[in-house]
């Protein structure tokens, strides 16, 4: 077996794209790379549009287009960014799921009384315990990639897929903040019934005492009584709502100044939510939930950027919500952000090849 050094001699990285089904198209394998991406093809609980289940594969295919070259850190193909297999059984029970949640949803939507349905209170019985496993498996492949020495991440998806994640990490790191880009707050409690849905993944992450303190960035679409928790969270959560942000910059405020600010309320060490729709639509037409508004592209990395020269080191990431669609726009820009969360936990933790 080549050794890595040998590997990276015999690699051009100008060269064309490698369609040789590593993520980026990079020559390396699992036992090579520093970091490993746990991919989850799961969408159950979606409330609008799914599709974000096969991300992870578009992804993967859209992902050799891009170079390699980063001035953030030129060299940082050399560290191994590997996804880690697609698993054909999670997704087939998802997609199987899926056609029973959306069942439930009508229901719900149609003025349906679950209280009163024996049937559909089978249904939201079976998803929730689905959820839960799928949650715990997670957390058992990211514990057993992290006692192999790798650095973990997570490609949904959607966003209820990194709770595991998260809680694995909890047992290696006592005190991490969760910084949050999103068009929602994600704070329902239970959200149609699903412990476990998208739309309360965050309100399940504060779950997690590790997680001493939530930033949100880009919130535009919530509810009252996620408003309220983020109000009366003692600072737990802070919100920075993209109406404020927007109207910052309107009146001459700086975008690096507002970084300054959103980086000061992080302690040192974070993970990173990355909710697709936090962008502009127009970057992520096809994701489930899309929002008018939103950061554009560089906007996120300069804020990472920031991040990890203030010293703050990222623990681990996801990215979630990417929906493909008919072409490959979507997929295109999810394979560029996932580079640059790839890129800049990589310097964060000072990652060599």
């Amino acid at each position: 077996m080549s050794t890595k050094q040998e590997i990276i001699a015999g690699f051009d990285p100008d060269g064309v794209g490698q369609n040789n089904g590593h993520l980026f198209g990079l020559p390396f394998a699992y036992e090579h790379s520093a970091l490993a991406i746990i991919p989850v093809p799961w969408d159950v609980t979606v409330s609008y549009s799914d599709g974000t289940s096969d991300a992870p594969e578009a992804i993967l295919e859209a992902s050799p287009q891009l170079d390699f070259f980063d001035p953030d850190m030129p060299e940082a193909w050399k560290v191994g960014f590997h996804l880690t297999q697609v698993s054909k059984e999670i997704k087939q029970l998802g997609q199987d799921l899926r056609t029973k949640a959306t069942e439930y949803i009508s229901f719900l939507e149609n003025g349906g009384d679950v209280t009163k349905n024996i049937d559909m209170q089978s249904v939201l019985q079976e998803l929730n315990t689905s959820c839960g496993m799928l949650h715990q498996r997670v957390k058992e492949k990211a514990l057993e990639l992290m006692a192999d020495g790798k650095m973990v991440a997570l490609l949904g998806g959607d966003h209820s897929t990194p709770l595991g994640l998260i809680q694995a990490l909890a047992e290696k790191h006592s005190d991490f903040a969760v910084l949050q880009l999103d068009a929602h707050m994600d704070l329902r409690d239970a959200y149609e019934g699903f412990e476990f849905s998208h739309a309360s993944i965050m309100y399940n992450v504060l779950k997690v005492p590790q997680v001493k303190r939530l930033v949100q960035v880009g919130i535009r679409d919530y509810c009252k009584s996620e408003a309220m928790l983020a109000e009366n969270s003692s600072g737990r959560v802070k919100v920075y709502y993209d109406r404020e942000l927007k109207n910052a910059q309107y009146i001459g405020k700086s975008w690096d100044v507002i970084c300054d600010d959103i980086v000061a309320h992080l302690p040192d060490k974070v993970y990173i939510s990355f909710d697709i729709d936090g962008l502009d639509p127009k970057l992520c037409p096809h994701t489930g939930t899309p929002v008018p508004g939103g950061l554009e592209f560089e906007q996120a990395v300069y804020l990472f950027r920031k991040l990890v020269h203030a010293g703050k080191t990222i623990i681990g990431f996801d990215l979630n919500e990417v929906g493909p669609g008919n072409d490959e726009w979507d997929a295109n820009v999810g394979a560029r952000m996932l580079w640059k969360l790839c890129v800049f936990t990589a310097l964060s933790n000072n990652l060599k090849a």
